[in-house]
């Protein structure tokens, strides 16, 4: 079902159509911008009055989650940077509920779509154009109409939608042939029609409100999983440390008894499931003594640690373990690593993870990447 953009505000501000599904019209080529207002990554308010000394106010629907989006991160900063002295004012929203991301869509990134995410990102790829969160009503982008991520909106200096569609024809860095924004851009500051005012769009699709239902039946259907547990001997350690399987492995050393260990369990699991359908894997050791082997299990089934596989680790000297695993390794837990194949240990982490150091590690692993 298709709703006027009109209509569809007046549903956002009665909040009518929560929950259900929506698939708002893209914004047509000659139609006026529609103004709004977004809190940007610098804390400041923005709405289109911001944007007046502009003679060219793009719009990128764009998201921190997305490997397509992602792809075009540098090609935009240099875009600002080459027209930026020609009255060219690029402006970056996320379209994206943070609550519909699933973690499973969050394979290509160290971050999901939040304002903090989003924040984040800004400071990291050194963003030189403000970035705008429209996760929590989605007015904005419902008004507008994007339908994946990223999405380019061209408007003149009378605020016409002069072009709607891609950047580029190729996500691949490097191998685009046409730039469609560039022509955009090119044909409207020398005063000439833009020959192709709308193209189709590649990327992610938008995580509308509605999406939630979704996500929460993946995690409903994930908590019904069962977490295995099995022993490990030392020659069994050996054989998981030689990694000879083709993918990015990580290990992570815990037990019960120890507070940061319990406290970061949760968040290893959702990373788990971030990166699980990539060339990755996940096995945990439990240093707990073999008479917990219960409590260990219960513990895991209650953090849903449908991993790779769980071990409880069998000799009562722990020595065995910590002499046995890594050299680098003090001896105290949490202990994580990441192992490429063949066994060499590339990061490594004790006494508690910084979650978005260790995704990052995960996700610019040559095994893994931003990029399809």
């Amino acid at each position: 079902m298709k709703i006027p953009a009109i209509l569809f505000s007046l549903l956002v501000t009665f909040n009518i159509f929560a929950q259900q599904e929506i698939n708002p019209q893209t914004l047509a080529p000659g139609s006026k911008a529609i103004d709004f207002k977004l809190k940007g990554t610098d804390e400041k308010m923005y709405s289109l009055a911001s944007f007046k000394n502009s003679k060219i106010l793009v719009f990128i629907f764009s998201a921190p989650h997305c490997p397509t989006a992602q792809a075009y991160e540098d090609r935009l900063i240099a875009i600002q940077n080459e027209y930026k002295t020609k009255d060219v004012q690029l402006v970056m929203i996320n379209p994206n509920s943070p609550g519909a991301v699933c973690l499973e869509e969050r394979g290509y990134s160290d971050l999901g779509d939040s304002f903090e995410d989003m924040q984040i990102r800004a400071k990291e790829k050194g963003y030189n154009f403000p970035f705008l969160d429209d996760g929590e009503t989605e007015e904005m982008s419902i008004k507008y109409g994007p339908v994946a991520t990223p999405h380019a909106y061209v408007f003149d200096e009378e605020r016409i939608l002069r072009f709607v569609g891609r950047i580029d024809d190729s996500e691949k860095i490097g191998t685009e042939t046409q730039h469609d924004l560039r022509n955009a851009l090119d044909a409207i500051i020398a005063g000439k029609e833009v020959e192709i005012k709308q193209t189709k769009v590649f990327g992610c699709s938008i995580k509308w409100k509605w999406k939630g239902e979704y996500k929460q039946k993946l995690d409903a259907d994930w908590a019904k999983k069962e977490a295995p547990l099995e022993t490990l001997s030392i020659e069994g350690l050996k054989e998981l440390l030689k990694n000879d399987s083709k993918n990015l492995r990580v290990i992570n050393v815990w037990a019960t008894w120890c507070g940061p260990c319990v406290a970061e369990f949760s968040d290893l699991v959702d990373t788990y499931r971030m990166f699980m359908g990539r060339d990755f894997e996940m096995y945990t050791i439990s240093t707990d003594k073999l008479e917990k082997r219960e409590k260990v299990k219960d513990f895991l089934q209650e953090k849903q640690a449908a991993l790779n596989n769980n071990f409880i680790f069998e000799s009562e000297n722990k020595y065995d373990l910590i002499d046995n695993f890594d050299k680098e390794w003090p001896g105290e837990i949490p202990f994580t690593v990441i192992i490429e194949p063949g066994g060499k240990i590339v990061w490594r982490s004790h006494g508690g993870l910084d979650f978005y150091e260790f995704r990052k590690a995960i996700v610019e692993n040559p095994l893994i990447g931003r990029y399809f």
